[in-house]
């Protein structure tokens, strides 16, 4: 085993990959908001899911910061896997209720999805 190898394995032992349940990816800007919004947005979103539990152990969700996913207005943009949900105006203010709702809860927020479209095996 090389080095890498060992340095990606004890990366997805660290993130606890194997146990994740959702996976969540939040666009920080510039085009759908501005950078400070998204980056406040992720913040907010690394905070609230490390102090659910939810960064480790059984029910983890990956999170992951990106800088474009295609829908270039009303953002911060999100997408939820394995669902499939896409929300708009995901600003710091909203991250709470999504965190306890969808990601604990499992009930998607309505009025915030504009587009689902889960992707099948």
């Amino acid at each position: 085993m090389s080095d890498d190898d060992e340095k990606i394995g004890a990366a997805v032992t660290k993130i606890a990959l194997h146990l994740a349940t959702r996976h969540v990816f939040l666009c920080t800007g510039p085009n759908c908001c501005t950078p400070e919004v998204g980056q406040a947005a992720w913040e907010a979103l690394k905070e609230i899911i490390r102090d659910a539990g939810l960064s480790a152990g059984p029910n983890t969700c990956q999170r992951t910061k990106v800088g474009c996913l295609r829908i270039c207005t009303g953002g911060p943009t999100m997408l939820v896997y394995p669902e499939g949900t896409w929300y708009h105006g995901m600003t710091p203010e909203r991250i709470p209720r999504f965190v306890q709702q969808h990601v604990v809860a499992g009930k998607t927020i309505e009025e915030w999805i504009f587009a689902e479209h889960r992707l099948e095996g």
